[in-house]
Protein backbone atom coordinates (compact mmCIF):
# COMPACT_ATOMS: atom_id res chain seq x y z
CA UNK A 1 0.00 0.00 0.00
CA UNK A 2 1.42 3.58 -0.95
CA UNK A 3 2.44 5.69 1.62
CA UNK A 4 0.47 8.55 3.07
CA UNK A 5 2.54 11.11 1.53
CA UNK A 6 2.26 10.11 -1.62
CA UNK A 7 -1.38 10.22 -1.42
CA UNK A 8 -0.72 14.04 0.04
CA UNK A 9 1.66 14.83 -2.77
CA UNK A 10 -1.20 13.74 -5.63
CA UNK A 11 -4.02 16.28 -3.69
CA UNK A 12 -1.51 18.74 -3.63
CA UNK A 13 -0.81 18.08 -7.84
CA UNK A 14 -4.58 17.67 -8.42
CA UNK A 15 -5.19 21.07 -6.16
CA UNK A 16 -2.12 23.09 -8.05
CA UNK A 17 -3.56 21.78 -11.64
CA UNK A 18 -7.16 22.96 -11.33
CA UNK A 19 -5.58 26.14 -9.74
CA UNK A 20 -4.07 26.59 -12.69
CA UNK A 21 -6.95 26.40 -14.75
CA UNK A 22 -9.10 28.76 -12.49
CA UNK A 23 -6.24 31.17 -13.86
CA UNK A 24 -6.20 30.42 -17.32
CA UNK A 25 -9.87 30.85 -17.64
CA UNK A 26 -10.22 33.96 -15.36
CA UNK A 27 -7.19 35.95 -15.52
CA UNK A 28 -5.48 35.01 -18.80
CA UNK A 29 -3.74 38.72 -18.56
CA UNK A 30 -2.29 37.25 -15.67
CA UNK A 31 -1.04 34.02 -16.93
CA UNK A 32 0.55 35.80 -20.05
CA UNK A 33 2.91 38.10 -18.24
CA UNK A 34 6.15 37.37 -18.37
CA UNK A 35 9.08 39.20 -16.19
CA UNK A 36 12.99 39.65 -15.52
CA UNK A 37 14.35 36.48 -14.18
CA UNK A 38 16.23 38.46 -11.53
CA UNK A 39 13.75 40.36 -10.60
CA UNK A 40 11.44 37.41 -10.10
CA UNK A 41 14.19 35.29 -7.79
CA UNK A 42 14.61 38.24 -5.25
CA UNK A 43 12.48 37.42 -2.47
CA UNK A 44 11.09 39.97 -0.21
CA UNK A 45 10.43 39.51 3.62
CA UNK A 46 7.73 37.49 4.16
CA UNK A 47 5.97 39.19 7.36
CA UNK A 48 1.80 38.96 6.22
CA UNK A 49 -0.94 38.19 4.44
CA UNK A 50 0.06 40.70 1.86
CA UNK A 51 3.75 39.52 0.99
CA UNK A 52 2.74 36.29 1.02
CA UNK A 53 0.31 36.51 -1.72
CA UNK A 54 2.75 38.66 -3.99
CA UNK A 55 5.42 36.13 -3.55
CA UNK A 56 2.37 32.84 -4.31
CA UNK A 57 1.47 35.40 -7.33
CA UNK A 58 5.16 35.49 -8.57
CA UNK A 59 5.75 31.81 -8.48
CA UNK A 60 2.46 31.20 -10.23
CA UNK A 61 3.63 33.58 -13.06
CA UNK A 62 6.63 31.90 -13.08
CA UNK A 63 5.40 29.00 -13.67
CA UNK A 64 3.36 30.27 -16.43
CA UNK A 65 5.78 31.22 -18.16
CA UNK A 66 7.79 28.00 -17.87
CA UNK A 67 10.24 29.81 -15.46
CA UNK A 68 10.47 26.39 -13.43
CA UNK A 69 13.70 27.61 -11.88
CA UNK A 70 12.47 30.77 -10.80
CA UNK A 71 9.32 29.68 -9.56
CA UNK A 72 11.12 26.62 -6.88
CA UNK A 73 13.88 29.62 -5.63
CA UNK A 74 10.78 31.63 -4.77
CA UNK A 75 8.81 28.50 -3.36
CA UNK A 76 11.85 27.25 -1.44
CA UNK A 77 11.82 30.98 0.02
CA UNK A 78 8.03 30.58 0.81
CA UNK A 79 8.70 27.00 2.58
CA UNK A 80 11.48 28.20 4.66
CA UNK A 81 9.91 31.18 6.07
CA UNK A 82 6.43 29.06 7.17
CA UNK A 83 7.30 25.37 6.61
CA UNK A 84 3.91 24.19 7.63
CA UNK A 85 2.03 26.34 4.91
CA UNK A 86 0.10 23.63 3.20
CA UNK A 87 -0.51 25.97 0.05
CA UNK A 88 3.16 26.23 -0.38
CA UNK A 89 3.43 21.82 -0.46
CA UNK A 90 0.76 22.43 -3.39
CA UNK A 91 2.77 24.63 -5.62
CA UNK A 92 6.20 22.51 -4.63
CA UNK A 93 4.25 18.79 -5.51
CA UNK A 94 3.57 20.72 -8.72
CA UNK A 95 7.11 21.59 -9.78
CA UNK A 96 8.20 18.11 -8.84
CA UNK A 97 5.83 17.11 -11.23
CA UNK A 98 7.30 19.73 -13.95
CA UNK A 99 10.61 17.91 -14.01
CA UNK A 100 9.21 14.28 -15.65
CA UNK A 101 5.83 16.00 -17.69
CA UNK A 102 4.59 19.08 -18.98
CA UNK A 103 1.60 20.98 -16.56
CA UNK A 104 -1.70 19.99 -17.99
CA UNK A 105 -4.67 21.30 -17.06
CA UNK A 106 -6.20 17.94 -16.61
CA UNK A 107 -9.28 17.48 -14.40
CA UNK A 108 -8.53 14.58 -11.82
CA UNK A 109 -6.54 11.73 -10.00
CA UNK A 110 -8.16 8.27 -9.63
CA UNK A 111 -8.71 7.12 -6.09
CA UNK A 112 -8.66 10.90 -4.82
CA UNK A 113 -12.01 12.57 -3.75
CA UNK A 114 -11.79 15.75 -4.35
CA UNK A 115 -13.63 17.31 -1.17
CA UNK A 116 -9.94 15.77 -0.05
CA UNK A 117 -8.53 19.49 -1.54
CA UNK A 118 -11.23 21.57 -2.18
CA UNK A 119 -10.92 23.77 1.36
CA UNK A 120 -7.16 24.16 0.07
CA UNK A 121 -8.16 25.19 -3.16
CA UNK A 122 -10.65 27.77 -2.19
CA UNK A 123 -8.03 29.13 0.36
CA UNK A 124 -5.61 29.78 -3.17
CA UNK A 125 -8.29 31.57 -5.17
CA UNK A 126 -9.38 33.41 -2.00
CA UNK A 127 -5.46 34.56 -1.82
CA UNK A 128 -5.34 35.66 -4.98
CA UNK A 129 -8.19 37.83 -5.24
CA UNK A 130 -7.40 39.30 -2.15
CA UNK A 131 -3.76 40.22 -3.94
CA UNK A 132 -5.50 41.18 -7.10
CA UNK A 133 -8.62 43.19 -5.31
CA UNK A 134 -7.48 45.54 -2.94
CA UNK A 135 -9.43 48.07 -1.13
CA UNK A 136 -10.27 50.90 -3.43
CA UNK A 137 -7.86 53.84 -2.46
CA UNK A 138 -10.33 56.42 -3.29
CA UNK A 139 -12.81 54.84 -0.85
CA UNK A 140 -13.92 53.77 2.56
CA UNK A 141 -15.80 51.54 4.03
CA UNK A 142 -19.25 52.62 4.41
CA UNK A 143 -19.66 51.53 7.88
CA UNK A 144 -17.02 53.60 9.53
CA UNK A 145 -18.52 57.03 9.34
CA UNK A 146 -16.82 58.52 12.66
CA UNK A 147 -14.43 57.17 15.23
CA UNK A 148 -13.49 58.64 18.23
CA UNK A 149 -10.30 60.10 19.33
CA UNK A 150 -9.32 57.20 21.04
CA UNK A 151 -10.00 54.86 18.10
CA UNK A 152 -6.81 54.60 16.71
CA UNK A 153 -7.67 52.04 14.05
CA UNK A 154 -10.73 50.17 13.12
CA UNK A 155 -11.45 46.52 11.89
CA UNK A 156 -13.50 45.50 9.12
CA UNK A 157 -14.05 42.03 7.95
CA UNK A 158 -14.73 41.19 4.47
CA UNK A 159 -16.59 37.29 4.98
CA UNK A 160 -17.51 36.65 1.23
CA UNK A 161 -13.65 37.57 0.27
CA UNK A 162 -12.28 36.06 3.88
CA UNK A 163 -10.16 39.64 4.06
CA UNK A 164 -9.44 41.34 7.51
CA UNK A 165 -8.88 45.48 6.59
CA UNK A 166 -6.96 47.43 9.32
CA UNK A 167 -8.43 51.01 9.11
CA UNK A 168 -6.49 53.94 10.71
CA UNK A 169 -8.09 57.41 12.40
CA UNK A 170 -6.80 60.16 10.68
CA UNK A 171 -9.07 63.18 12.43
CA UNK A 172 -11.81 61.20 12.26
CA UNK A 173 -11.75 59.87 8.90
CA UNK A 174 -10.29 56.37 8.31
CA UNK A 175 -7.26 55.59 6.26
CA UNK A 176 -6.12 51.92 4.99
CA UNK A 177 -3.64 50.10 6.81
CA UNK A 178 -3.26 47.07 5.76
CA UNK A 179 -5.40 43.20 4.49
CA UNK A 180 -5.07 40.36 5.57
CA UNK A 181 -6.58 36.45 5.14
CA UNK A 182 -8.78 34.93 7.19
CA UNK A 183 -10.82 32.39 8.20
CA UNK A 184 -14.66 32.51 9.41
CA UNK A 185 -17.05 29.62 10.65
CA UNK A 186 -17.49 26.41 9.25
CA UNK A 187 -21.02 27.58 8.35
CA UNK A 188 -20.64 30.95 6.71
CA UNK A 189 -21.97 34.44 8.68
CA UNK A 190 -25.11 35.68 10.03
CA UNK A 191 -24.92 33.62 13.61
CA UNK A 192 -28.39 33.30 15.13
CA UNK A 193 -27.51 30.99 17.78
CA UNK A 194 -25.13 28.65 20.09
CA UNK A 195 -23.80 26.02 18.01
CA UNK A 196 -24.54 27.14 14.36
CA UNK A 197 -20.76 27.39 13.45
CA UNK A 198 -21.43 30.84 11.75
CA UNK A 199 -19.54 34.14 12.43
CA UNK A 200 -21.71 36.96 13.61
CA UNK A 201 -22.90 40.13 11.36
CA UNK A 202 -22.66 43.31 12.81
CA UNK A 203 -20.54 45.95 14.65
CA UNK A 204 -18.81 45.16 17.91
CA UNK A 205 -15.47 45.95 19.92
CA UNK A 206 -12.79 44.21 21.27
CA UNK A 207 -13.38 43.53 25.09
CA UNK A 208 -10.17 41.90 25.81
CA UNK A 209 -6.96 40.38 25.17
CA UNK A 210 -5.76 37.28 26.18
CA UNK A 211 -1.95 36.00 25.87
CA UNK A 212 -1.18 32.90 24.21
CA UNK A 213 0.05 31.47 27.65
CA UNK A 214 -3.16 31.82 28.89
CA UNK A 215 -4.42 29.65 25.84
CA UNK A 216 -4.94 26.36 24.66
CA UNK A 217 -1.72 25.55 21.34
CA UNK A 218 -5.36 25.42 19.08
CA UNK A 219 -5.61 29.16 19.42
CA UNK A 220 -2.22 30.19 18.55
CA UNK A 221 -0.59 33.33 19.21
CA UNK A 222 -3.52 34.60 21.23
CA UNK A 223 -6.70 35.63 21.09
CA UNK A 224 -9.04 39.00 21.46
CA UNK A 225 -12.87 38.18 22.52
CA UNK A 226 -15.48 40.54 20.91
CA UNK A 227 -18.61 41.56 22.45
CA UNK A 228 -21.21 39.27 20.75
CA UNK A 229 -23.83 39.23 21.51
CA UNK A 230 -24.11 42.95 21.33
CA UNK A 231 -27.57 44.62 22.26
CA UNK A 232 -28.75 44.27 18.72
CA UNK A 233 -28.52 40.53 19.09
CA UNK A 234 -29.66 40.54 21.94
CA UNK A 235 -32.64 42.05 20.98
CA UNK A 236 -33.34 40.12 18.19
CA UNK A 237 -32.77 36.81 19.68
CA UNK A 238 -29.49 35.70 19.03
CA UNK A 239 -27.66 33.96 21.16
CA UNK A 240 -23.76 32.15 21.80
CA UNK A 241 -21.09 33.31 23.11
CA UNK A 242 -16.75 33.43 22.60
CA UNK A 243 -16.75 34.80 19.62
CA UNK A 244 -12.92 36.02 19.40
CA UNK A 245 -10.01 36.69 17.05
CA UNK A 246 -7.23 34.06 17.15
CA UNK A 247 -4.55 32.48 15.99
CA UNK A 248 -4.25 28.53 14.72
CA UNK A 249 -2.08 25.69 16.03
CA UNK A 250 1.61 25.75 15.77
CA UNK A 251 1.69 22.96 13.48
CA UNK A 252 -0.11 25.08 11.28
CA UNK A 253 0.34 28.44 9.48
CA UNK A 254 -3.24 28.97 7.79
CA UNK A 255 -6.64 27.65 8.04
CA UNK A 256 -8.92 27.12 4.89
CA UNK A 257 -11.88 30.21 4.78
CA UNK A 258 -14.64 28.40 6.50
CA UNK A 259 -13.24 26.15 9.20
CA UNK A 260 -13.47 27.91 13.03
CA UNK A 261 -16.69 27.45 14.76
CA UNK A 262 -17.65 30.90 14.55
CA UNK A 263 -14.34 33.04 15.33
CA UNK A 264 -12.35 35.38 12.83
CA UNK A 265 -9.26 33.46 13.00
CA UNK A 266 -5.91 34.52 11.18
CA UNK A 267 -2.53 33.50 10.84
CA UNK A 268 -0.36 33.56 13.86
CA UNK A 269 2.10 35.96 12.65
CA UNK A 270 -0.88 38.15 11.12
CA UNK A 271 -2.59 38.24 14.32
CA UNK A 272 0.97 39.35 15.85
CA UNK A 273 1.03 42.16 13.72
CA UNK A 274 -2.48 43.19 14.27
CA UNK A 275 -2.00 43.14 17.51
CA UNK A 276 -0.15 46.56 17.73
CA UNK A 277 -3.52 47.95 16.13
CA UNK A 278 -6.14 47.18 18.93
CA UNK A 279 -6.95 48.18 22.07
CA UNK A 280 -9.04 46.02 24.44
CA UNK A 281 -11.94 48.33 25.23
CA UNK A 282 -12.06 50.95 22.12
CA UNK A 283 -11.22 48.81 18.95
CA UNK A 284 -14.57 48.40 16.86
CA UNK A 285 -14.84 45.22 14.98
CA UNK A 286 -17.46 45.28 12.27
CA UNK A 287 -18.15 41.78 10.40
CA UNK A 288 -20.21 42.21 6.95
CA UNK A 289 -20.95 39.77 4.47
CA UNK A 290 -18.97 41.89 2.04
CA UNK A 291 -18.21 45.61 2.50
CA UNK A 292 -19.86 48.72 0.51
CA UNK A 293 -17.25 51.14 -0.41
CA UNK A 294 -17.82 54.90 -0.71
CA UNK A 295 -16.23 57.86 -2.27
CA UNK A 296 -15.06 60.26 0.49
CA UNK A 297 -18.00 62.96 -0.64
CA UNK A 298 -20.71 60.60 -0.32
CA UNK A 299 -19.20 58.92 2.72
CA UNK A 300 -18.82 62.49 3.79
CA UNK A 301 -22.56 63.47 2.95
CA UNK A 302 -23.97 60.42 4.58
CA UNK A 303 -21.45 60.98 7.97
CA UNK A 304 -23.18 64.80 8.12
CA UNK A 305 -26.71 63.88 7.49
CA UNK A 306 -26.99 61.48 10.16
CA UNK A 307 -24.68 64.05 12.31
CA UNK A 308 -28.01 66.00 11.69
CA UNK A 309 -30.75 64.22 13.04
CA UNK A 310 -28.67 62.90 16.06
CA UNK A 311 -27.64 67.16 17.45
CA UNK A 312 -31.47 68.06 16.70
CA UNK A 313 -32.25 64.91 19.21
CA UNK A 314 -29.93 66.75 22.21
CA UNK A 315 -31.06 69.91 21.36
CA UNK A 316 -34.67 68.51 21.36
CA UNK A 317 -33.85 66.72 24.72
CA UNK A 318 -32.62 70.65 26.45
CA UNK A 319 -35.83 72.15 25.02
CA UNK A 320 -38.07 70.06 27.31
CA UNK A 321 -40.61 69.80 24.72
CA UNK A 322 -41.54 65.94 25.42
CA UNK A 323 -43.28 65.95 21.85
CA UNK A 324 -39.95 67.04 19.50
CA UNK A 325 -37.90 64.81 22.01
CA UNK A 326 -39.99 61.60 21.92
CA UNK A 327 -40.34 61.77 18.33
CA UNK A 328 -36.51 61.11 17.99
CA UNK A 329 -37.69 57.04 19.21
CA UNK A 330 -39.04 54.56 17.22
CA UNK A 331 -42.37 52.78 18.11
CA UNK A 332 -40.17 49.85 18.31
CA UNK A 333 -38.18 51.15 20.89
CA UNK A 334 -36.38 49.15 23.73
CA UNK A 335 -34.58 51.17 26.60
CA UNK A 336 -33.33 50.34 30.34
CA UNK A 337 -36.12 47.55 29.50
CA UNK A 338 -38.99 49.73 28.63
CA UNK A 339 -40.62 49.93 25.56
CA UNK A 340 -42.03 52.89 24.13
CA UNK A 341 -44.81 53.55 25.87
CA UNK A 342 -43.01 53.05 29.04
CA UNK A 343 -40.34 55.02 28.03
CA UNK A 344 -42.63 57.84 27.12
CA UNK A 345 -44.46 57.90 30.53
CA UNK A 346 -41.43 57.45 32.35
CA UNK A 347 -39.82 60.91 30.61
CA UNK A 348 -42.84 62.81 30.65
CA UNK A 349 -43.03 62.64 34.67
CA UNK A 350 -39.48 62.98 35.21
CA UNK A 351 -39.89 66.05 32.94
CA UNK A 352 -42.13 67.91 35.49
CA UNK A 353 -39.63 68.29 37.75
CA UNK A 354 -36.95 70.29 35.14
CA UNK A 355 -36.69 74.06 35.09
CA UNK A 356 -33.42 73.58 32.66
CA UNK A 357 -31.43 70.50 31.20
CA UNK A 358 -28.17 70.19 29.32
CA UNK A 359 -26.55 67.84 27.49
CA UNK A 360 -23.15 67.50 26.34
CA UNK A 361 -22.03 65.02 23.93
CA UNK A 362 -18.03 63.79 23.12
CA UNK A 363 -16.48 61.18 22.26
CA UNK A 364 -18.64 60.24 19.80
CA UNK A 365 -18.65 56.94 17.40
CA UNK A 366 -20.81 56.33 14.49
CA UNK A 367 -20.86 52.67 12.45
CA UNK A 368 -23.37 52.24 10.05
CA UNK A 369 -24.43 48.60 10.21
CA UNK A 370 -23.47 46.24 7.62
CA UNK A 371 -26.67 44.12 7.58
CA UNK A 372 -28.18 45.38 4.41
CA UNK A 373 -31.80 44.50 5.60
CA UNK A 374 -31.37 46.91 8.69
CA UNK A 375 -31.02 50.90 7.39
CA UNK A 376 -29.37 51.19 11.08
CA UNK A 377 -26.16 53.12 12.85
CA UNK A 378 -24.55 52.79 15.75
CA UNK A 379 -23.56 55.59 18.02
CA UNK A 380 -21.00 55.72 20.97
CA UNK A 381 -20.52 58.81 23.23
CA UNK A 382 -19.66 59.99 26.66
CA UNK A 383 -22.58 61.97 27.89
CA UNK A 384 -22.32 64.86 30.69
CA UNK A 385 -26.06 65.92 31.54
CA UNK A 386 -26.86 68.51 33.88
CA UNK A 387 -30.63 70.13 35.24
CA UNK A 388 -31.42 71.91 37.59
CA UNK A 389 -31.97 68.90 40.16
CA UNK A 390 -29.12 66.20 38.59
CA UNK A 391 -25.94 66.05 37.02
CA UNK A 392 -24.34 62.56 35.76
CA UNK A 393 -22.03 61.39 33.23
CA UNK A 394 -21.92 58.32 31.17
CA UNK A 395 -21.05 56.11 28.21
CA UNK A 396 -24.34 55.43 26.50
CA UNK A 397 -25.03 53.76 22.69
CA UNK A 398 -27.52 53.69 21.04
CA UNK A 399 -28.95 52.13 17.97
CA UNK A 400 -30.84 54.09 15.23
CA UNK A 401 -32.63 52.76 12.44
CA UNK A 402 -34.43 54.57 9.53
CA UNK A 403 -38.50 54.32 10.37
CA UNK A 404 -40.71 56.22 7.38
CA UNK A 405 -37.35 58.08 6.27
CA UNK A 406 -36.48 59.60 9.33
CA UNK A 407 -33.80 58.83 12.03
CA UNK A 408 -35.47 57.58 15.31
CA UNK A 409 -33.90 55.29 18.10
CA UNK A 410 -34.48 52.08 18.37
CA UNK A 411 -32.46 51.13 21.52
CA UNK A 412 -30.86 53.28 24.19
CA UNK A 413 -28.84 51.58 26.73
CA UNK A 414 -25.84 52.53 29.25
CA UNK A 415 -22.93 51.24 27.18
Amino acid sequence: MPHPIVFLMFEIMLLLILFYRFLIRFFPGLVALTFSAAVAAQSPALNNSSDIEAQLNKILRAIAANRMSEATKLNDALLQAYPNFRLAYLIQGDLLRARVAPLRTIGDIPNIPDERVRALREEALQRLRGYLEKPPSNRVPRYLLQLRTDQRTAIVVDTKRSRLYVYENTNGQPRFLADFYMTQGKSGSFKLREGDEKTPIGVYHVTSSIPDSKLDDFYGAGAFPINYPNEWDRLNGRTGSGIWLHGVPSNTYSRPPKASNGCVVLSNPDLQKIAQWINPGTTPVVISEEVEWLNLDDWQREREQFQSAFDTWRRDWESRDMRRYLGHYAMRFQGDGLNYNQWAERKNAVNQSKTWIKVGVSNLSMFRYPNKSDEMIVVTFDQDYKSNNLENKMRKRQFWIKEQGRWRILVEEAA
